[in-house]
């Protein structure tokens, strides 16, 4: 018992040294929102300039800084998102008075901090903010097309399984407004599995590159992941729904294979 005491007191320390630290780390964000507004971002963000590289591709280095910017980001959203959240409610409590009406305006900065929180993270880190912008529409856009991919695999797996019961119920039914939204319903399935493989079938091959430079550092969908994670109410939701999502359209896709 005596052993543990000093290791417990150890622990506690080092939790209340991080905690310490996150708290400082919201404060240093908050007084940068006080001291370089949206409107002052934007203007100083306007500065900055940069050529993209005609191939499209990305480098090592710029997966590295997205994935640098993503983090810092993700803490100055949850600043700006606590706050918008605060002044919401100030505002509903004191509605109908100028109280009230400060309080939405200051909801309003707060979504503009909300919103251009990747941005101030790549300011506050020391990068090109229109080359940060620039790899951010690249892995989007990888992100993307793996999404779209996952989908149509698993459509596809699906799609044998499904036509056999709508066409059986299309060829049942004796009703024929029925009939014809049975057929409705084949005609878009068969030109939604159409369409996402002409899609998946004509990815850009700079697209194809980023996505396997991707690969080397962070799950294609991340970029999704992160997009959706601003607006969780509780850490690990967003990715939590996209792990699932993948698990299912994964198992959809395998499916088939297995048949």
């Amino acid at each position: 018992m005596r052993r543990m005491i000093p290791a417990v007191l150890l622990l506690s320390a080092v939790l209340f040294g991080c905690r310490v630290k996150e708290l400082a780390e919201k404060a240093k964000i908050a007084k940068d929102f006080e001291k370089r507004g949206t409107i002052d971002l934007m203007k100083d963000v306007s500065k900055d300039k940069y050529d993209p590289p005609k191939d499209g591709k990305l480098t090592d280095a710029q997966v590295q800084m997205y994935l640098k910017v993503r983090q810092h980001e993700k803490d100055i959203a949850k600043v700006a998102k606590d706050q918008m959240d605060q002044h919401s409610k100030a505002a509903d409590q004191a509605k109908h008075s100028l109280s009230g009406v400060f309080e939405s305006i200051k909801t309003m900065q707060s979504a503009g901090e909300f919103f251009t929180a990747d941005i101030r993270a790549a300011k506050d880190l020391g990068y090109n903010t229109q080359e940060y912008l620039w790899v951010k529409g690249q892995i989007l856009a990888a992100s993307a097309t793996a999404f779209a991919e996952g989908m149509t695999k698993a459509m596809d797996a699906q799609q044998d399984a499904y036509l056999a019961q709508t066409k059986k119920a299309y060829e049942e039914t004796k009703d024929e407004q029925t009939k014809q939204m049975y057929k409705q319903m084949l005609d878009n399935y068969a030109q939604t599995v159409k369409e996402g493989k002409e899609v998946t079938s004509k990815v850009p091959p700079e697209v194809e590159y980023n996505r396997q430079l991707l690969k080397k550092y962070d799950n294609e969908l991340a970029a999704f992941t992160n997009e959706m994670g601003k607006y969780e109410n509780k850490e690990g939701e967003a990715k939590q729904s996209v792990d699932e999502l993948q698990k299912k359209l994964n198992e959809a896709a395998q499916g088939k294979q297995s048949q």
